[in-house]
Formats: structure tokens, sequence, C-alpha cells
């Protein structure tokens, strides 16, 4: 593996580029093996990754009695009505097989004294099926283990502290990348290329309270809407209920795992308020969780995670990571509640890909956080969201792979990518307290319309790409949030604090389309475009 390839050789002989060193981006990488493969990450191998953050673990249908069938279906009922119930059962059905590419490429799941694989239930699901690792280490525990197996195939190689701020396309086809140096000031420079495949992460530090690292700030999602690719579901955003605060960004998270295992959520009286709210109360869906949990912190009252009960002294021994998170802020979580929050965690929407992972525009793929499969519909299901990662990942190795990819035309112009500016960090801080205040956990029409306007001239305004990039994902939610004028899964406006039916469809938009209903709103205060918008453009 190469840690330094040529720049200016990229795209010569049909070079494939994945950006994003996550799961998706490694497995993608690893499985088109002995297929020449450059991978482009921001942070060093490893590092810099959601996937890394992961506690809760895969979901799989791999235990005795457990089905496909069943797995699906409990995707299908969190989904709130919007999921493609095809892509979930493809989903479910192909996760053994991935869990078993897992562990080839030497990532250690917990197994039981039979030597089973051990499995484990998280909210929402109606079975034992989350595969973990030391019970909170799953991500970590992936993430080492695929950066050992492409460090290690020579195949790949892998181009580290380089940032995709564009796409360059020719013909309406991706055609090559325009990638900056990060941490230096420095020219861009652009690359051809004849695959390109996006793994970059979600969008969670667009929220200035997140579970998120920095890189999940929504670049991969804006260069492919700059580019004119078809977005789905952009309004979705998961708030994980239990982010634990202690001061920290990211903040740490508090597994679901947790709560599957009896530790319960109370407020700062000690009294428990999640069964007046849920038959299912600590194992309600996410977003009824985090709303409660939100109810309480906004009260004045204060909400924590108390295990102090279900696991005490076994707490360091089973969940570690989250332990170490708490002891290291002065909470001992076997004898004291845990202080939390909702934090932005998990973007359900993304670019639109098909069930090959192929978005609207011929010659990018997109797979993990960054893409919208239909699987997750409007609240994603605990513990899907990796597994939807190696899938796709899996599914667009196999679609690239059967291509006989020609070189790129090289044909690139760098005249619509001029900005050149400096990152501006206050402004950059402005946009992740508007997008937590007004395009968070609970929304109205007021606030919404006040970040549209805000996002859309940071979006036109910014004079650097990544703010830029930033700014347009941002108005990408925040327009999509305003047209949905509903509350379903995720998404909850206190205006419409119910479900539409006539609303129980995908959204599907463009950049273009966001700019326009921010126009609109600008000119007239009252305007709403009409919900759903009708895109230009379909998957190919």
């Amino acid at each position: 593996m190469s840690t330094t390839p040529d720049l200016e050789s990229l795209g010569r002989h049909g070079d494939i580029v994945i950006v994003g060193g996550g799961l998706a981006g490694l497995f993608c990488a690893l499985k088109l093996a002995p297929r020449p493969v450059t991978v482009i990450t921001a942070a060093p191998l490893g590092e810099g990754a959601s996937t890394a953050w992961a506690q809760g673990g895969i979901a799989a249908a791999v235990g005795e009695g457990d089905t496909a069938e069943s797995h699906a279906a409990d995707t299908i009922a969190v989904g709130a009505g919007i999921v493609d119930e095809a892509v979930a059962l493809g989903l479910a059905r192909e996760a053994a097989p991935r869990i078993h590419d897992l562990l080839a490429y030497g990532v250690p799941f917990d197994r039981d004294l039979e030597g089973r694989l051990a499995v484990a239930r998280e909210a929402a699901h109606s079975a034992r099926r989350i595969v973990h690792v030391r019970g909170d280490m799953a991500g970590q525990a992936i993430i080492t283990a695929l950066t050992q197996a492409v460090r290690a195939t020579p195949s790949i190689r892998v181009l580290e502290g380089w940032s995709a701020e564009a796409l360059l396309t020719d013909g309406g086809a991706v055609c090559g990348l325009q990638l900056r140096k990060v941490g230096a000031p420095s020219a861009p420079v652009l690359i051809a290329t004849s695959a390109v495949v996006l793994a970059t992460g979600g969008i969670g530090h667009l929220y200035a309270v997140t579970t998120n690292p920095a890189e999940a700030s929504g670049q991969g999602l804006a260069i492919a809407a700059r580019a004119g690719a078809l977005i789905a579901d952009p309004e979705f955003v998961q708030f994980h209920p239990t982010a634990i605060m202690v001061g920290r960004d990211p903040a740490p998270l508090a597994t679901e795992a947790l709560r599957g295992e009896g530790a319960t959520l109370i407020n700062g009286a000690g009294e428990r308020f999640m069964p007046a709210l849920h038959p299912l109360a600590e194992l309600a869906p996410r977003d009824i969780v985090a709303r409660g949990v939100f109810a309480e912190v906004a009260a004045g009252r204060g909400a924590f995670l108390d295990a102090t009960q279900a696991l005490g002294p076994k707490f360091a021994h089973e969940f570690p990571t989250v332990y170490q998170s708490c002891i290291s802020a002065g909470i001992d979580p076997a004898k004291q509640p845990i202080p939390i929050a909702p934090a932005a965690h998990y973007h359900m929407g993304g670019i639109a890909v098909d069930r090959h992972g192929r978005s609207s525009l011929a010659g990018l793929w997109a797979a993990g956080e960054v893409s919208s499969t239909g699987a997750h519909g409007a609240n994603r299901l605990a513990s899907n969201s990796l597994l939807e990662a190696v899938v796709y990942a899996a599914r667009i190795a196999e679609d690239i792979a059967s291509r006989d990819l020609a070189p790129s035309s090289g044909r690139v112009d760098p005249a619509e990518h001029a900005r050149n500016g400096a990152f501006d960090s206050a402004e950059e801080q402005s946009l992740r307290m508007l997008m937590s205040a007004k395009v968070g956990v609970i929304r109205d029409r007021a606030g919404l319309s006040e970040a549209v306007r805000t996002l859309a001239e940071l979006e036109r305004d910014a004079a650097s790409p990544a703010l830029a990039n930033s700014a347009a994902a941002a108005l990408l939610v925040a327009t999509a949030a305003l047209a949905r004028t509903e509350s379903r899964g995720a998404h909850y406006r206190a205006d419409y604090p119910d479900e539409n039916p006539a609303q129980a469809k995908r959204t599907l938009t463009t950049l273009a389309e966001a700019r326009d209903r921010a126009a609109a709103l600008m000119r007239d205060s009252a305007v709403i475009l009409p919900f759903p918008t009708q895109p230009q453009t379909a998957l190919v």
C-alpha cells in the first residue's frame, strides 16, 4: 500500500477514487482488490471517521430463531412510513455474509461460551441481534481491523491529509475532484478520475451538540449537491438521546445498549419520565426518547442515565468506553447517574442512490452515511447504519468491478470552483449554533425560516470552500424541514405535531431547488413552496 500516490497519475489508468476512510470507504476498497483504487482521507487513516465512535455494533439476524424478515419488519416499523421495504429486506438478508467478511478481515466480534456470535438487544429491535465487540467497542475494533487490512493490501493507495472540496463534471458525468491539503494554506489541486465513490460520512458536526467528529460536516453531501446530484430525505436528522454532557465537543456517547441492559432515564428529582411517554419506555424509538430527554432539559429538571442498579460494579467491564468517558469527567457511572442531552448523531438523508449505490450522476457512487438508500426512512433503527455501510460498499465494489472503466477525459474546469478564502471558525460556530437552535430536536416555521435565510446568505457569500459546503448541506436540511409540514420520525414540528398521510413519501430535491426555496422565502416570508419537490433528475 502506497501512502504517497502521484496526484498527476490519478485518472490515467482508469483510477477508482474513494473519498473517506471510514467503514464504507475502507470496506469498498478491500472488496475491489486486487483492482487498483486510491483512498483519499482528510484525517490519518483510521481517524476522523464516525465509525470509530460507534458503540452499538452491527444489526444482523444471526441469532437462534431470528430472521431477516423480522429484522426488516423492525426497520420498517421504526422508519415511520417511508422506508423502502425492498431495500430494508435486501439489507437484512445480506447482513450475515457481511458479518463473516468482517470476521475474515480480523474484526473480533464477541462470542458466547459455545463459540457462536454473541448478540444483544437494542431499542425497537424485537430480538437480540446486535453483534458487539467488548460491549461498546465495535466501531473502534472495526476501524482498527480494516485499517490494518488496507495497509496490507498492495492494490490500495492511500492519500492522507487531503480533503475533497468539489466534484468536477464533463457532460453531466463526474470526471474528477478538486482537492486541497488539510491544515495549511494551499492552492487547490485538480485530479481526473474514472469513478468516484463518496464515503465521507454525515453532517452531525453542523450542530453545536453532536456525537460526531469534526470531519462529519457535510462536505461529501455538499460537493455532490453542487455537482447536481439528487438528494433524498435531508430533513431527517437523528438525535441520539443520551450524549454525555461533560463539556466535550464532540460529546461522548452513552450507548443505547445500556438501556437494553436495564439502565433507566431519570430527571434531577430521580423520577423516571419515559414510561409516561411510550409503552416501551427507555426502549422506545430514538426520536421519542430524544424528545423526552429534551423536554426534561428544557424544563430545567435535567436528564440523567442511571445504570447504578442495572449494572453497578459490572459497568467498567461491560461498557469500558462509556465508563472511561465518565471517569475522565469525574463521574463514576457505577455509583452516579450520568448527565445527558440529545445530540445530532446520524443523518438518514443524503445522496440518493439506487440498490447498487449509484447516484443520479454517472461516475458517482455513494455509501455509508453520506448516502440515502431508503433503508432508514424517517428514523434509523439502532445499529443498522454500520450494516448499511458494508452492504452498499460491497454492492458498489461489485458494480464497479463489472465495468470496463475508460480513463477520464481529463477536461476539468476550475472556474466554477474558484473560492479560495480562509476558513472562518467563528462563522462555522455561528452556523452550528443556528442549526442546534432552529433545525434541531424540535422545529417550527419561524425558526426554520430564519435558518433558511441565514444559511442561504452564507452559502452564497462564504469565501472558504469548506464553509460554503457546510452551509450548502445545512441549507438542504433546513429547506426540506420547512417544506415538510408534519411531524414524522426524527423530524418534529411543534407547529405541525401530527403525521400527515399525504406526506408519507420520501423527499427528493436538489441544491438548486433548495436555493429557489430560500430565494422565494426572502422575497415573501409567507411563502412555503409545495411539498414534496419535483426533482429534475432521476437516478441513473
